[in-house]
């Protein structure tokens, strides 16, 4: 009989509180690790890499996300949390195991590289000295936890009962400790009644805060997260879409998605028309998707996720094209202010950053970019070590012939524009994220150009040539 088929052992009631492993201690793993613990178990973070787990046990995380150091160092030290290199000990002091570590794009093809899962569970199911849980939280192609269930059954040690269920993560960048401890749901894919037993307890908070369950087969599981991203994709990319047929016709996209948005079918969220998505899910996930429903002869959803991404892509494209259209000065020498890089606020991840690759576009057609985020300036250089960063947003405007607003951070949509005209060479802004209040910047004599908007066709005058290098 196949392992994760055996009978189930004894019920939660009769057996002691449940340990928890969490293999990966990424920006996932780190965050679930945590909340785990917040959530009243015994957790251990498993990591091979030797500094990150020595950082972690001092609560530095190697990435920007609010809450999550304060919350692990907290555990820490109620001695709740705890981090390791030693895979075969956690899991042999735990109950539950956590997949959690990353599926990146292979680097051949869109497809997702597996490695790194198969590797994990593998490892999970040989080390298992007792009955144990196995739970995939990392974002796979459907078909994929079959596979990983045969990997088990092969790994694991015949007197064992051991199940693999999935569980997939729906966290946001800068919200991930709120979305683990408060979820909007919690699906269970492919779970008997005792793993699903088992998940409820580890659960029980969020579950009796209201959070709803929905328990599935496993590909259903496994659609889940990459369904909801392409959605939440194709959303953008549509606003996007009727932006330029706004800037053609002289209408306003912001108040057209008020307008659309007020009907419940459709909703406002995600109806911000401007430079487009990024990061390491969206992007990474339409592809890997459009990919599996090639492998599976789904070809309407090839079609549909082909074009939501070359439409999101474009939107890069169009930017650097209104910065050249619009710079006050050639765009060779000229001053670029670029004000955030990261790819949303409250996060430094510059994965797939739009914002990035604009400003780095900009860089290669010969303009000085100085580039100024609150929290991604650091991971940035890493990317693009050529580009110049400023310490502050001011140090970034000084002398600008032109300024792009690239990330929506509070402070460079709340910043002064009578004080920023006071340091900038020419005072044009391209609000490429539409957050700007741009009547009071016209107001303080900008030349306020936003994507959606009529003024977007309408050229630049040029006030003389380029600045010398």
């Amino acid at each position: 009989m196949s392992p994760h088929l055996r009978p189930a052992p004894t019920s939660i009631d009769e057996a002691p509180p449940l340990r928890v492993s969490v293999i990966g201690t990424g920006y996932l793993g780190a965050t679930h690790a945590a909340a785990v613990a917040e959530m009243g178990f015994a957790v251990i973070g498993v990591d091979h890499d030797p500094a990150k787990i020595a950082a972690l046990e001092k609560g530095d995380v190697p990435f920007y996300e609010p809450g999550l150091p304060e919350l692990i160092r907290a555990h820490v030290e109620t001695g709740r949390l705890s981090f390791t290199t030693d895979l075969a000990a956690a899991v042999a002091a735990s109950d539950v195991h956590f997949i959690c570590v990353g599926t990146p794009q292979q680097a051949s093809s869109h497809a997702a590289d597996l490695s790194f899962v198969e590797g994990a569970t593998r490892a999970v199911a040989a080390a298992l000295t007792h009955d144990g849980l196995i739970v995939g939280k990392s974002t796979v192609p459907v078909g994929t936890a079959a596979r990983l269930r045969e990997l088990v059954d092969a790994a694991t040690p015949s007197r064992l009962h051991v199940e693999l269920v999935w569980n997939p993560e729906f966290l946001r960048e800068g919200y991930a400790v709120d979305d683990t401890l408060r979820p909007d749901r919690i699906v269970i894919g492919g779970a008997s009644e005792w793993a699903e037993d088992r998940l409820r307890q580890l659960y029980a908070p969020a579950i009796a805060g209201g959070a709803p369950v929905v328990t599935c087969d496993l590909p259903t599981a496994e659609l889940v997260k990459v369904s909801a991203n392409a959605f939440l994709a194709t959303k953008i990319s549509f606003i996007n879409a009727i932006a330029e047929v706004c800037e053609k016709a002289g209408a306003d996209v912001s108040t057209l998605a008020d307008a659309i948005g007020y009907d419940e079918r459709i909703g406002r969220r995600f109806l911000n028309a401007g430079l487009g998505f990024g990061g390491g899910c969206l992007p990474k996930d339409i592809r890997a998707l459009t990919h599996r429903a090639g492998e599976l002869g789904a070809l309407h959803a090839v079609g549909l996720m082909q074009q939501v991404d070359e439409i999101n892509m474009s939107q890069r494209q169009r930017v650097v094209e209104l910065a050249m259209t619009h710079c006050p000065v050639n765009i060779l020498n000229a001053r670029v202010a670029v004000l955030g890089v990261a790819f949303k606020p409250d996060t430094d991840d510059v994965r797939d950053s739009p914002a990035l690759n604009v400003a780095a576009a900009l860089h290669l057609r010969g303009a000085l970019v100085s580039v100024y985020d609150p929290e991604a300036n650091a991971t940035a250089r890493r990317s693009f070590p050529t580009l110049t960063y400023a310490p502050t947003l001011d140090a970034a405007v000084t002398d600008a012939d032109l300024v792009l607003v690239l990330t929506e951070w509070p402070e460079i949509a709340g910043a002064d524009p009578v004080a920023v005209g006071r340091l900038v060479a020419h005072r044009t802004v391209i609000d490429a994220r539409r957050c700007l209040p741009s009547d009071r910047w016209r107001d303080a004599g900008w030349r306020c150009v936003t994507l959606g908007s009529a003024e977007t066709e309408l050229p630049a005058p040029r006030v003389g040539a380029s600045r010398a290098a």
